[in-house]
């Protein structure tokens, strides 16, 4: 019986999120792929929102495993925007971890160990995503919380 498994990125104010149902082997069925945008104004309280989004999200779809996309040093510098991604990313981590398993993964991990491409090879590739996906279609900036579907399963 296939798992039900989510990959999120948190990029600035916003989590993409991709679900799928994930089967041993053949296609994965992609089930939705959307984006949670943190409310304006108070941090803290649109934190929350978001954090209650998440548990309900994962709870009602009854989802098995997280996957969330890890921070990554930046060459420019590190500014404020990078410390509210984080913060996010942290909310998010402690939500998913209410109702899932949760693993944490890193750009630079994948692109070692996934395949014989470097990740952003296979995000421009879309040959690529209609060969392994099924389902709703999946949006080009969603395809770096998809591959991390792929990777946990074993894909090559």
């Amino acid at each position: 019986m296939p798992e039900r498994w989510v990959g999120m990125v948190v990029s600035g104010d916003r989590v993409t999120v991709v679900d799928a149902s994930v089967p041993q082997d053949g296609l994965i069925e992609l089930q939705a792929d959307i984006t949670w945008r943190l409310q304006a104004g108070d941090r803290p309280n649109a934190y929350h929102v978001v954090s209650q989004q998440c548990i309900n999200y994962l709870r009602e779809n009854k989802v098995d495993k997280v996957l969330i996309k890890a921070s990554a040093t930046s060459r420019s510098g590190i500014t404020l925007a990078h410390f509210h991604s984080a913060e996010l990313r942290g909310t998010v981590q402690a939500a998913s971890a209410a109702v899932s398993q949760v693993k944490i993964v890193s750009k630079a991990a994948l692109s070692r160990n996934f395949g014989s491409r470097k990740v952003d090879d296979y995000t421009k590739d879309d040959h690529y995503w209609e060969v392994h996906f099924n389902g709703e279609p999946l949006r080009v900036g969603s395809r770096e919380a998809a591959i991390m579907l792929l990777a946990e399963r074993g894909e090559k």
